[in-house]
């Protein structure tokens, strides 16, 4: 008995020994990516992760996907540093391996600033900054400051001419910026307990990942109001209005940047785009009949239309606009004499849409089950300026019968086309839209657009998609000029895309993410002999 119980003792702890190597193995001790996270102040709105190896450089050696994405002048003088700091001969060995997190955080300057946290291995001392020699040596002077009461280093690169300042925030975990402002931030930063911030993947997704995004939804909208002049552009507006977290793989292809992962709500809270996470993955159609000249368009997608429009009003009621929607709805049945929210509801079809065009044209598209069957309902609500074409009487009721993302049209005009309904906010807007559709001139019938197309995922529940050429009247309109300036000039830049596409799709309450980003495709024309 007793030989029996040594026994068992000797392999619990031979299974514990075992247990710890392999997992100490599979998370080497440089490589502490929840630890580094965390150091990250919770005012960012992305963080691009990736390792600190040669083959990660080597493949996008060249390539215009993150400079165009990131901008030339400030991949450069990241790179610089790069080559004079972590991938100097003195301490290369120290961060080769380590995870670096590039963090975007808005400011009320005209500006976005960078910051770069890292990790060092635990045989790494701050002091070894002042050791640099070779070229290292000519090209920084390195001062030690204070800052908070973490210990510090003032940079000057002389090949930038600028200053870059770093911190050791504790356990050989360094952030660094070229604003001082966001470093000193940093300093005193101390995540709050409790908090559901940037969450890393799990270790095994994220050694198989080439690299990582991660998106705070929340801070999309200090960001937004940073860049644009038009504090109440619509441009984003649902996702700026989600509490959530994405954390994203990037998919390595050599003219595209694509992105897929988990979009994670917050806490439960309200969001209109909450709605659609509990529906099932639809197959997109819709976009096929875009006008040619879309600039933007956010598309929804629901697999029961009744359960959405119960979700709706349960939102309504979140939102605590239910009392303002009964007395309308109540106002429409005595003066039309017309139930118009349940008669609406059995006509809704799976798909609905947003589009706007880069002439500022803005167009909500709807699905329909017989538009034939709808229109009675229409024009008793409404007041009809043509045979074809009428304004709603009332204020509001496409807030009311599709949510918040449709509330831009108050008093619309509307018109149906087979079983599509129409509404915009002029009658010439629906006649520019009759023409695009019967016409057929619809951007899904360009090549550059099919190629985009092949790359997303068929079916989701909202997406976002953006095509930067018909953007460009858009950004000059709304944009600080700082921003439009480097829209229009930067080279490489935002303007060597074609276009931007994020799709969410309901899976277990949340949502399965993808992002993609394409270059223009090359001109071909001028090839041809």
């Amino acid at each position: 008995m007793k030989r029996l119980i040594v026994t068992t003792i000797f392999l619990i702890i031979a299974t514990v020994l075992v247990t710890v190597l392999y997992f100490k193995n599979l998370s080497p001790p440089g490589v502490r990516t929840g630890q580094v996270m965390h150091a990250i102040p919770d005012n960012a709105v992305a963080v691009f992760e990736f390792t600190n190896e040669k083959g990660f450089y080597e493949i996008f050696a060249g390539n215009k996907l993150l400079s165009a994405f990131a901008g030339h002048d400030k991949l450069s003088e990241l790179d610089t540093l790069r080559k004079l700091l972590i991938a100097s001969p003195q301490l290369s060995q120290f961060f080769s391996g380590q995870n670096i997190f590039i963090s975007i955080h808005p400011t009320h300057t005209d500006d976005v600033d960078l910051l770069v946290t890292t990790s060092a291995s635990k045989n790494f001392s701050a002091a070894m900054f002042n050791n640099l020699t070779g070229v290292a040596k000519n090209s920084l002077q390195i001062a030690p400051m204070q800052i908070a009461a973490s210990q510090g280093y003032n940079i000057f690169v002389k090949p930038l001419n600028k200053h870059f300042y770093i911190i050791k925030t504790g356990d050989n975990i360094f952030s660094g910026s070229f604003s001082k402002d966001l470093v000193d931030h940093s300093a005193i930063y101390q995540q709050d307990k409790g908090q559901n911030g940037f969450v890393p993947l799990p270790e095994q997704q994220n050694a198989n990942s080439l690299a990582n995004l991660y998106i705070n939804y929340n801070q999309l909208n200090p960001l937004f109001d940073q860049l644009f002049i038009n504090k109440t552009t619509d441009l984003f507006k649902s996702f700026r209005m989600l509490p959530a977290y994405a954390a994203l793989n990037l998919n390595y292809k050599s003219d595209a940047l694509m992105f897929n992962g988990f979009t994670t709500k917050q806490n439960n809270a309200t969001s209109y785009l909450n709605i659609y996470s509990t529906q099932q993955p639809v197959e997109n159609h819709l976009k096929d009949i875009f006008p040619a000249t879309t600039a933007y368009s956010i598309s929804f997608a629901v697999s029961d239309p009744k359960k959405f429009e119960a979700d709706l009003s349960q939102w309504h009621d979140k939102a605590g606009v239910s009392k303002e929607k009964n007395e309308l709805l109540a106002k429409v049945k005595s003066e039309a004499g017309l139930f118009i929210k349940p008669e609406f509801e059995k006509l809704l079809g799976n798909e609905f849409a947003i589009v706007t065009t880069r002439y500022f044209e803005k167009f909500a598209i709807i699905s329909v089950k017989d538009g034939s069957r709808l229109f009675p309902l229409m024009m008793n609500i409404s007041n009809m300026v043509t045979d074809k074409v009428g304004q709603f009487n009332y204020e509001k009721l496409p807030f009311f019968l599709l949510g918040d993302a449709f509330s831009v049209f108050r008093k619309p005009y509307f018109m149906i086309i087979d079983n599509y309904l129409i509404l915009a906010t002029s009658v010439s807007e629906l006649e520019s839209y009759n023409d695009t559709y019967f016409n057929r001139k619809f951007i899904g019938k360009t090549d550059q657009y099919t190629q985009f197309d092949n790359l997303l995922a068929e079916r989701s529940n909202v997406a976002y998609f953006i095509n930067f050429k018909n953007m460009q009247p858009v950004l000059k309109r709304d944009l600080k000029k700082p921003f439009y300036d480097a829209f229009e000039n930067n080279s490489p830049g935002w303007k060597d895309y074609y276009s931007a596409a994020f799709q969410l799709t309901a899976s277990d309450k949340n949502f399965y993410t993808n992002f993609c980003m394409r270059l223009n495709a090359p001109d071909t024309s001028s090839l041809k002999k």
